[in-house]
C-alpha cells in the first residue's frame, strides 16, 4: 500500500472511530433510562445475584489461572488483540487470556480452563471474559468503555497486599480483594493503578445490562453493526491468529470440569441476567 493510500485509510478509520464513539455515547442516556438496575458507577450486590456463585468458584478459577501463568510468556499483550487501544496500553505490562468474546466461548479457553469456562456458562448475557494481568507499576490511563448497555465485573484472583492497587470509577475508589467480585459501569470514566511490586490479576467479564425491550432492541442493533466494523474484525482476527500460533504450547488439564458451577442452555445464556430490582419501573 502506498503512503498516500495508507494515510487516507488511516484518516478514514479515525473518522469512523470518532463517529462511532459519538453514536454510542449518544445512546448511553437511553440505556440508562431503560435499565432495570440502577444507572450508577458501581452496582451493589443485590442487583447482581450471580456474583455469589462466581465467588464460590474463585478457588477453582485461581487453580486454573496459576497453571496458565506458568506459560505467562506466551500470553498476548492487551494491544496485540485490541489493536486500536495503544493509548491505554503501550508496553508489555498488561497481558490477557481471552475465554469468551461476543457471546462465544474460545476453543482454546475451554480446553485450557475447562472449570472456569463451565462457570461462565452459567452467566446469562455474557458477552466477553478474559484474565486481565497487570504487571508491577502498571497504570491504565483514564478511559471509557464503548457502551452503557454492558456492565463489567471484576473477580479478584491475585491482589498485591502492599502498596496502592486500586481503580477509580467516575470518582469512586474501588479496591480488589482476592475471591471477591464487584460490578461497575465501564462506560463511565475509569482509571487503574498497580503501584506495587507484584502482579494483579482479575477475571474480567462484560455482561448485558438488564433493560426494558427498547433498550435491548437498540443494543442488539448496535451490536450487529459493531461486529461488522474493522475494529472488531481486527481484534477477532488477532485473537484467532494468536490462538493458532500457541494452541499446542498450552498444557491440557488432566481432568474435565467438575460440578463447581451450574450450566445453562444456549437459549438461557442469550438472555440478560435476572436482576433484583427495588423499583421495576
Amino acid at each position: 500500500m502506498t503512503k498516500p493510500n495508507a494515510k487516507r485509510r488511516f484518516s478514514k478509520r479515525r473518522l469512523l472511530k470518532q463517529l462511532g464513539k459519538r453514536v454510542f455515547r449518544g445512546t448511553d442516556a437511553w440505556f440508562g433510562r431503560t435499565s432495570k438496575i440502577p444507572d450508577a458507577p458501581v452496582l451493589t450486590r443485590e442487583h447482581v445475584p450471580w456474583l455469589a456463585d462466581l465467588e464460590r468458584a474463585a478457588p477453582t478459577i485461581r487453580r486454573e489461572l496459576d497453571a496458565l501463568l506458568e506459560a505467562r510468556a506466551l500470553l498476548p499483550r492487551f494491544q496485540d488483540i485490541a489493536v486500536n487501544q495503544q493509548r491505554i496500553a503501550d508496553d508489555d505490562q498488561w497481558r490477557i487470556f481471552a475465554l469468551w468474546g461476543f457471546g462465544r466461548c474460545s476453543d482454546l479457553g475451554r480446553r485450557t480452563c475447562p472449570e472456569t469456562t463451565a462457570c461462565l456458562d452459567g452467566i446469562a448475557g455474557l458477552e466477553s471474559a478474559f484474565f486481565s494481568i497487570l504487571g508491577p507499576g502498571k497504570h491504565i490511563p483514564r478511559h471509557r468503555g464503548v457502551t452503557r448497555a454492558l456492565v463489567r465485573c471484576h473477580l479478584g484472583l491475585v491482589v498485591p497486599r502492599e502498596g496502592t492497587c486500586e481503580m477509580d470509577v467516575d470518582g469512586r475508589r474501588v479496591r480488589w480483594r482476592e475471591g471477591e467480585a464487584f460490578v461497575f459501569d465501564d462506560s463511565r470514566p475509569h482509571e487503574v493503578w498497580n503501584d506495587t511490586d507484584e502482579e494483579r490479576v482479575v477475571l474480567l467479564l462484560d455482561v448485558r445490562r438488564p433493560m426494558r425491550w427498547s433498550g435491548r432492541w437498540l443494543y442488539a442493533f448496535l451490536r450487529a453493526v459493531l461486529r461488522r466494523t474493522h475494529f472488531v474484525r481486527e481484534a477477532i482476527d488477532a485473537q484467532q491468529t494468536w490462538e493458532r500460533e500457541v494452541a499446542d504450547r498450552f498444557p491440557r488439564p488432566s481432568a474435565g470440569p467438575s460440578s463447581t458451577c451450574a450450566s445453562r442452555s444456549d437459549d438461557e445464556r442469550s438472555k440478560p441476567f435476572h436482576a433484583v430490582v427495588d423499583d421495576p419501573r
